[in-house]
């Protein structure tokens, strides 16, 4: 199961840190999960996501193959940042911060009174560690942060960082995205990026309190620093390695809160009960990715046409089950992002689906119908592409035959090949594609982000080198200028300023083409707990495996 990760977004740092998988529906995998029984006395809340493998029982939170099992559940950040409701914060191992002069420093206090699972004190002095060991050990610096940081120091209850340049959306990696570890514990380690943590020790809610291959069983913190929470006291987490099993747990009320794609999910799941509920919010854009140094399609117009020509509800009711809805040119996932909308320059683009508009804006790029119906141009090129796909996704696969299908319709051949996850990322980083189906497998609290790494040309390579996240090879000084612009202010009008101007971009350039807005998986069970998040108060990202907003969850449940 393809999951989002909020780990790994590169704001103009030319770096791609490493993360979990993430995205998208996908197909049932094969192999065998493990059920487990009914929840006992409602004191016992299980987690159906299923990850496709058995666990490995290490609990390294700044390591990116364990930080899902750990982050949330044991380990804290300083800031919970809430990416559904434009970046609001709640003060967590911190209980403030602030900028200094110039958005060039970023000072926190210290929650004061908390403590280590061992009782021994959380300090200042613990979160400086922290960020000086990622800096010691690169492979543990998950979110590039040192990329901008130039130090961080402890003084009394407070930790100073101090950037190499002005870099505010940064605050989101280094407040929400990095776990605090105890210094007393991972300073004895030998080799922190490759030392196993079997037993973590973390300010978090929860205790690991029995690992297997097949299960993890979380206890509630008796000494956790928020008075009476959680009170849920014992969490169940399954490795399913087959969505099949996890979502029979599901549907049996074995499992309560769920993390995956359910075809037919009214009919299989929330028709058994009315305690049974879904929520997918829409978190970034699947998109067709062109490269732009390809000669058919370095044309603007090309691309335009392209755009026009794909009728994305379709897209989204065929391949997706409507589940993804369709995206917009402007590249801003909504109704997540509503507020940030340039709701002016998307109405200037006109419909999203214009089949007619396509055709004529070939004609004026000299393109021309053949014989054979392929748009030809004065050269006689034929708009004859290929596209690479992941053939493991069979939602990507039946969105990728309507496109098809939309782009014929308008004198476009286009030829899927279907490839690997592992081969399509090789050659789409690598720049070796016409065009490419994918997503960018990162979220942030901002439109923002996913336009920052879509556009700004720090994150591009020359063909054949990998690049960071820019793989269309887009490349306009203008545009990064305001990407810089963006990276200075604290101000929320000129950062709204800021990103109308760059869906413009998107608009008049059509970089890179959005078709359907990804979403997280989440299946609740209001029969045994209240307190889930809902569309109608989101106080965090609601799916299992999005971290460390399962901590939010997991403070706000209760057992009926």
């Amino acid at each position: 199961m393809r999951h989002l990760t909020r780990y790994g977004v590169i704001v103009a740092a030319g770096l791609i840190a490493a993360g979990c998988t993430a995205g998208s529906s996908t197909s049932t995998t094969s192999g065998s999960g493990t059920s487990t029984a009914k929840a006992a006395g409602n004191s016992t809340l299980t987690i159906s996501n299923e990850s496709g493998a058995l666990w490995t029982c290490g609990f390294n939170p700044l390591n990116a193959s364990d930080s899902y099992l750990s982050v949330g559940f044991a380990y804290e950040p300083l800031v919970y940042v809430n990416p559904l409701q434009q970046g609001k914060t709640t003060p967590m191992l911190a209980s403030s911060y602030k900028w200094g002069a110039g958005n060039k420093s970023l000072t926190f206090t210290i929650r004061s009174g908390v403590k280590w699972s061992d009782g021994t004190p959380m300090t200042a002095n613990d979160v400086a560690y922290t960020f000086n060991l990622t800096k010691k050990y690169p492979a543990l610096d998950l979110t590039g942060s040192w990329s901008v940081l130039s130090s961080v120091t402890a003084s009394g209850d407070t930790v100073t960082m101090n950037f190499k340049t002005v870099a505010v959306p940064y605050f989101y990696y280094i407040a929400d995205q990095t776990p605090i570890v105890p210094e007393h514990i991972f300073s004895k380690m030998a080799n922190p990026v490759t030392d196993p943590v079997k037993a973590p020790v973390g300010t978090g809610p929860y205790e690991m309190s029995k690992c297997t291959p097949q299960n993890i069983t979380y206890k509630a913190n008796p000494s956790y620093w928020q008075p009476g929470l959680p009170k849920v006291k014992t969490l169940q987490y399954p490795a399913y390695t087959s969505n099949n099993t996890a979502n029979d747990d599901l549907a049996n009320g074995n499992a309560q809160w769920g993390g995956q794609y359910i075809p037919s999910i009214q009919a299989f799941y929330t028709a058994k009960s009315p305690n049974y509920h879904y929520w997918f919010p829409p978190t970034v854009n699947v998109t067709l990715v062109p490269n732009l140094t390809d000669p058919i399609l370095s044309n603007v117009k090309v691309r335009q046409a392209i755009s026009y020509a794909i009728n994305r509800s379709q897209v989204s009711g065929i391949g997706e089950s409507g589940y993804e809805p369709p995206a917009n040119q402007a590249g801003i996932v909504t109704p997540t992002f509503n507020a940030s909308l340039n709701k002016s320059a998307l109405s200037s683009w006109g419909p999203g689906y214009d089949p007619a508009k396509a055709k004529s804006v070939l004609a004026s790029a000299g393109y021309h119908p053949g014989s054979d119906g392929i748009m030809t141009n004065g050269a006689g090129q034929k708009l004859k592409l290929t596209v690479i796909n992941i053939g493991g996704y069979s939602d990507w696969v039946a969105s990728m035959q309507v496109i098809q299908q939309d782009l014929k319709a308008v004198g476009i051949q286009l030829t899927a090949q279907n490839l690997s996850n592992t081969a399509l990322e090789a050659a789409l980083f690598n720049g070796k594609y016409q065009l490419a189906y994918f997503d960018q497998q990162t979220f942030g609290p901002s439109a923002y982000y996913e336009l920052n790494n879509w556009l700004n040309s720090a994150n591009t390579a020359p063909i054949g080198k990998s690049a960071a996240t820019n793989w269309e090879r887009y490349s306009n000084k203008s545009t990064d200028a305001l990407l810089n612009q963006y990276e200075t202010t604290t101000s929320a009008s000129e950062q709204q300023s800021i990103l109308n101007q760059l869906q413009e971009v998107m608009l008049n350039d059509v970089p890179i083409i959005p078709v359907v807005e990804a979403v997280d998986w989440y299946q609740y069970d209001t029969g045994t707990f209240s307190g889930w998040p809902t569309p109608g108060n989101p106080y965090g990202q609601p799916a299992p495996y999005a971290y460390p907003d399962n901590e939010q969850v997991l403070l706000h449940l209760a057992p009926k």
